[in-house]
């Protein structure tokens, strides 16, 4: 019984707060700001990140061709390429979800800016 009692007074106090407080419109040269300082930090990690998978796609292929005939190498060398493979299709999918959500974003507040690969 207690439980939902405290239930209802923090959905009550939840409600209340919502509706007193007066909601907060940005500026549209501030969401612009905000959303160009956005863009420019993914635009930096999806570079950070592409280097780094190409490094790794570098060093599978250098231990793919070392390898030898050693099995065990040359599996530790397909799972690297195929991970750094992986890990670069999420990076770019990231990427592309982020620039469509930019994009629908500055539609629905009246900015217009995108990442330009």
């Amino acid at each position: 019984m207690k439980k939902i009692i405290v239930a209802q007074t923090i959905l009550f106090s939840l409600i209340t707060v919502l509706t007193v407080v007066s909601p907060i419109y940005a500026v549209a040269g501030d969401v612009v700001k905000v959303q160009s300082f956005i863009q420019s930090v993914i635009q930096t990690l999806t570079t950070i990140a592409g280097l780094i998978a190409a490094g790794f796609f570098v060093w599978g292929g250098i231990g793919y061709i070392t390898s030898s005939g050693n099995p065990e190498v040359l599996d530790r060398s397909k799972k690297t390429i195929l991970y750094s493979a992986i890990g670069l299709v999420i990076v770019l999918g990231a990427f592309v979800i982020s620039n469509v959500v930019s994009q629908t974003a500055g539609t629905s507040f009246g900015t217009t800016t995108t990442i330009n690969p």
